[in-house]
C-alpha cells in the first residue's frame, strides 16, 4: 500500500522545483511578450477588422438568410396576392348571396332561371336552337395533314 507524502514533503518539492519553474516561466514570458507587444500596436486594426466581418456576417444573414430580406419581399409579394384573390372570392360570394336571395323572393328571377336552365316557355313562345356544325373547315392547309 502507498503511504501519502506529509505536508511538510510537499512543501519541500514544490521548494525544489521552484527554480526550474521559474525558468520554465521566464522562456515563455521571452518567447510570447513579443507577440504581445505586436498584439498590443495592432489592436486597433483587429478590433476594426473583426467588427467589420462581423458586418458582412450580418448583413448575409439579414438578407440572404432564413427570414431575410429577399424571403421578406417575396412573401409580402405572395400576401398581396393572396389579399387580392380573398377581395375577388368576397366579391364573387357577394353576387352569389344576392343571386340566391333574388330567387327566393322575386318572381321575375325565379321565372328566368327556369326559362334559361329548364327551357320552359309560356303558352306561344318558341325556341330557336342552331342546328349543329356538320363539317367543320379547317382554317389553313396545315391541319389537313
Amino acid at each position: 500500500m502507498r503511504r501519502l507524502p506529509t505536508t511538510q514533503q510537499g512543501l519541500r518539492a514544490v521548494a525544489e522545483r521552484a527554480p526550474q519553474a521559474e525558468a520554465l516561466a521566464a522562456s515563455w514570458v521571452e518567447i510570447l511578450r513579443p507577440l504581445a507587444t505586436q498584439l498590443y500596436v495592432l489592436r486597433r486594426r483587429i478590433a476594426t477588422v473583426t467588427v467589420m466581418v462581423i458586418a458582412c456576417l450580418l448583413f448575409v444573414h439579414v438578407t440572404f438568410g432564413a427570414n431575410g430580406m429577399i424571403v421578406y419581399k417575396q412573401k409580402r409579394i405572395e400576401y398581396e396576392s393572396l389579399r387580392k384573390r380573398i377581395a375577388l372570392e368576397q366579391k364573387e360570394n357577394e353576387l352569389y348571396a344576392q343571386r340566391i336571395q333574388g330567387l327566393k323572393t322575386d318572381e321575375k328571377a325565379i321565372e328566368k332561371e327556369a326559362r334559361e336552365q329548364l327551357r320552359y316557355l309560356r303558352p306561344g313562345e318558341y325556341v330557336y336552337v342552331p342546328p349543329p356544325l356538320a363539317n367543320p373547315q379547317p382554317a389553313n392547309h396545315s391541319a389537313k395533314k
